[in-house]
């Protein structure tokens, strides 16, 4: 096929691009071979169930979905049905992710869009049902799915102006694409309006499921387990910055350094977004002449010595840590390159929450944090250095600004409820031997 042959070219154009990230100890591709042959290892379909094969691209998508499959799972049990998901991403983390919260044997990496891999990883896989997270559209993967009679659903479906328009560009193709998607569930009126407008046919608005998605209890035993690990004690104050990349967290330390000596109880974390970036970030730290600690080497019983600032250096655990935070910065969001990172986890804790001006992977839940003045946006390191500092000196307004964020938080939920219900809906009717039985 031309397709092919085209993704063949830009693979092998690909391939030292691809072996630098490897033996530069950054941040490798996924399972590049697995990918290119679509010769995945999944647990065999359970006989007499229906089975839903979940795509999120990353962390934050793959989280979301392991929230959609157990409300899936809840609800199918309800009505006497047996189902079984299976998880495929696209990066390293958010497999990692995705082994912790489903089963190593129910979590693969997504093929690449060829027609041998995909085929391969369909025979595999046998699903029965297609979700993709957010916006995740390939057009061999729609294509081969939809053509084994396979319903395909977009949960949680977002898109912003900029991509929009990039799809415009290729309308034919994405019209094409969207066409054999049976339903998009969108997060807000406009995602559903710029996807009905490139040609999906069947567009629901159910709100955004990241507000599901969140924790939100500040006394959850994994919340409680890093407190003690990082030894804070009561009257500590956590300043987190979280899911951030160059230049953050410098700007996240550097904040720190101009404060600390007057707020002697404030303690800062680093979570970044790319673990890789540990040892780099580490040498900056040591630079400004901060004493820090990986949280990799933490222990309880070294916990009577904590120290002043924690650089997290494993992966899957901020949604907890956000659980530990006073004040909150959310990164990703300064230099535009990004778009922004999940604020409604420590929004949901009741965290002072800040972010930088460049979030429009979340333009909806910005939107509403800023209407219900729930978040303060920070244009660089001067601003984050005068929030931080506000939160200290005026803790009752930091009070009132998480709880304001917490109370919006819990409002928004429900969307990932309206969805399952929804995908649920769309499973094939039942064929015989091929049918999910009725438990219960």
């Amino acid at each position: 096929m031309l397709l092919d042959a085209a993704y063949l070219l830009a693979t092998i154009l690909a391939l030292p691009w691809v072996a630098w990230r490897k033996l530069s100890g950054g941040r490798p591709v996924a399972a590049p071979g697995t990918r290119f042959t679509g010769a995945v290892a999944v647990a065999a379909k359970p006989s007499g169930s229906w089975r839903i094969w979940l795509h999120g691209v990353s962390v934050g998508e793959v989280q979301l979905l392991a929230s959609l499959a157990a409300e899936l799972q809840r609800l199918a049990k309800a009505e006497g049905r047996l189902i079984d998901c299976v998880v495929s991403s696209s990066t390293t983390t958010g497999l990692e992710v995705a082994a912790k919260r489903f089963a190593e044997d129910h979590t693969f990496p997504c093929p690449l869009d060829f027609t041998w891999a995909v085929d391969r990883v369909l025979d595999r896989v046998r699903p029965d049902l297609l979700v993709l997270g957010e916006l995740e559209l390939w057009p061999t993967m729609v294509a081969h799915t939809r053509r084994r009679g396979i319903p395909i659903v977009v949960a949680n479906a977002r898109m912003s102006p900029r991509s929009a328009a990039g799809y415009a560009r290729i309308r034919p193709l994405v019209r094409r694409m969207l066409g054999h998607v049976s339903l998009v569930i969108a997060r807000s009126q406009a995602d559903a309006d710029r996807f009905a407008a490139l040609g999906a046919q069947d567009v629901t608005v159910t709100g955004s499921m990241k507000f599901d998605g969140v924790q939100g209890d500040r006394d959850a035993p994994e919340v409680a387990h890093l407190r003690r690990l990082a030894g804070f004690a009561d009257d500590d104050v956590v300043f987190l910055a979280g899911s951030t990349q160059d230049p953050e967290e410098q700007l996240a330390a550097e904040a720190y350094l101009a404060i600390r000596a007057r707020h002697p109880r404030l303690r800062l974390v680093i979570v970044p977004r790319h673990v890789e970036r540990v040892a780099e970030i580490g040498r900056m730290l040591d630079e400004l002449g901060l004493a820090w600690q990986r949280r990799s080497t933490l222990t309880e019983a070294a916990a009577e010595a904590p120290p002043q600032v924690l650089l997290v250096d494993t992966t899957g655990e901020l949604g907890w840590w956000w659980g530990t935070a006073v004040i909150a910065f959310v990164g990703g969001s300064l230099d535009g390159k990004r778009g922004g990172q999940n604020m409604l986890e420590p929004a949901a804790y009741g965290a002072a929450v800040s972010f930088g001006p460049q979030t429009r992977n979340f333009r909806d839940e910005v939107r509403r944090l800023l209407d219900a003045r729930a978040a303060v946006v920070v244009a660089d390191g001067a601003e984050l250095v005068a929030f931080v500092s506000r939160c200290l000196v005026d803790p009752a307004w930091a009070t009132e600004l998480g709880r304001r964020a917490a109370e919006l938080v819990f409002s928004q939920r429900g969307a990932t409820n309206a969805t399952a219900r929804l995908i649920l809906g769309r499973l094939p009717a039942p064929t015989g031997a091929a049918a999910g039985p009725r438990i219960g």
